[in-house]
């Protein structure tokens, strides 16, 4: 292809992307299934156009006089982006071949005009239904979040499954493979790739036969932070693909063997503070927080008390599709399909130690990985989804035994889905007290915590830990 020609199809799966619901990646793979004369260069220049778009999105469709089409998208980037000249830009768009059409009048205006003043929703590259809420929530810091969340590509983490594995053996396999694998900051059981040049995770014999699992770092620690243990009932309440559900099943399995002084393996004082599956050190816990759960130190436990593990959803396929993934886990998870007012769960009520609420939001602390969204997503959905994540939570903590633990946790930056809603389930809830936590990237413990591209390096995340008190 032509580099017009890669113009033009890039405009054109721009334009797919906003008729449709589909992800990004799902339609470039559309694209490219359907143009096989495109080599491995021409989809990955696509690719790349595309999603530079769609980070800038607010800001090219301003340059562009408010025009969203793939086309106008694309003509901005090769000047606010590529920095090329109105000469260099027309050479692109002279009509030949597959190449796109010559540029308007109208256009040419928009390339010459600069940018003037940018309103700051637009310098931020946010929607700007949500600006006011990140200036409430972060304060001076609103932008650097928004940049965090928007222009970086996210890099690849993976979880290690430490029931079957250790850290150090997964590292080694991967640098054999010719990857680069580092240490995730926080999590003692994850490791980070670049996302460029990008890997093809799931064709390594690590990932077939369940050594790892691809896990953003920050949905490590929230598993962590749970405190699911072995011989707990644990529930995870809104299983979605079952990432988390792994995550809880391998707190339930045995721990890795254990190195000198008793500590794990991968244990290191060295740098950040590191949180592992095992680590039974509490001593840097502030009083009155809840540790990273300890479990028993010095032996391995029998498999018989892991526990019951129970994944459940209201989409049937949801379910269907973890079943491979918990068996090249090696975990074993009940998998039951509820109704929409919680119908199905009645023999559990009562009776869970952990119940794991990862409730359906905006995924806005996902946006670096699905920028896409950032523009379908309206202020109506965001009520819509305020009113079922507190309405789920309801349902869920019937399922919570005295004395057991109830988690809330979104992947949005948004506090009408996540402070919001945590203070309409502890206005209904008075039976359930918050807990603090601890986490790895704080001094202090909380009850609410969240987490950050900008500032933890993982996806965006809130979390909210409760115990039933009566």
């Amino acid at each position: 292809m032509t580099p017009s020609a890669r113009l033009a199809a890039a405009a054109s799966v721009l334009d797919s992307i906003a008729q449709g619901r589909q992800p990004a990646e799902a339609v470039l793979k559309a694209w490219g299934q359907a143009n096989r004369y495109a080599g491995s260069k021409d989809r990955r220049a696509v690719a790349d156009r595309v999603y530079k778009v769609l980070r800038a999105r607010g800001r090219l469709s301003w340059a562009m006089g408010g025009r969203e089409d793939g086309r106008a998208l694309v003509i901005g980037s090769l000047s606010l982006i590529d920095g090329l000249s109105l000469d260099e830009i027309e050479a692109l768009h002279s009509g030949e071949g597959y190449g796109p059409r010559p540029l308007s009048k109208q256009e040419r205006s928009r390339l010459t005009a600069g940018e003037g003043d940018l309103p700051g929703w637009v310098a931020a590259g946010l929607p700007e239904f949500v600006v006011e809420d990140f200036k409430a929530t972060f304060g001076e810091r609103w932008t650097e979040e928004a940049r965090g969340l928007m222009q970086p590509r996210a890099p690849i983490d993976l979880r290690v499954n430490t029931a079957r594995t250790t850290i150090e053996a997964v590292e080694a396999e991967l640098r054999e493979a010719g990857l680069e694998p580092q240490r995730t900051p926080w999590s003692a059981v994850g490791l980070r790739l670049a996302s460029e040049p990008p890997p093809n995770i799931q064709a390594l014999d690590a990932f077939k036969d369940g050594r790892i699992e691809i896990q953003d770092e920050g949905s490590q620690i929230v598993c962590a932070l749970a405190g699911a243990a072995p011989g707990m009932t644990v529930v995870d309440y809104c299983a979605g693909g079952g990432g988390k559900t792994i995550g809880l099943g391998q707190m339930m399995a045995p721990p890795l063997p254990l190195g000198k002084g008793g500590r794990p393996a991968d244990r290191t004082d060295e740098g950040p503070r590191k949180w592992s599956p095992v680590d039974g050190d509490t001593s840097s816990s502030e009083a009155g927080a809840t540790p990273y759960p300890t479990r028993s130190a010095g032996h391995l436990l029998p498999q018989r008390e892991t526990g019951r593990l129970v994944a459940s959803d209201v989409v049937n396929k949801r379910l269907e599709n973890i079943r491979p993934r918990l068996e090249r886990a090696g975990i074993e998870a009940e998998l039951r399909l509820i109704g929409q007012n919680g119908g199905g769960m009645e023999d559990l009520n009562g009776a869970a130690d952990l119940v794991f609420v990862d409730a359906p939001c905006s995924g806005s602390g996902t946006w670096r990985r699905r920028p896409e969204d950032a523009w379908r997503l309206t202020a109506e959905e965001v009520e819509r989804l305020h009113a079922l994540q507190v309405r789920i939570l309801g349902q869920a903590a019937r399922l919570v035994k005295p004395g057991g633990r109830l988690v809330y946790v979104t992947c949005s930056m948004l506090s009408r889905e996540n402070e919001a809603s945590a203070d309409a389930f502890e206005a209904d809830h008075p039976d359930f007290s918050p807990v603090a936590t601890t986490p790895p990237f704080a001094e202090a413990p909380a009850v609410r915590l969240r987490m950050s591209p900008a500032t933890t390096g993982t996806d965006g995340f809130f979390f909210a830990l409760y115990e039933r008190t009566a």
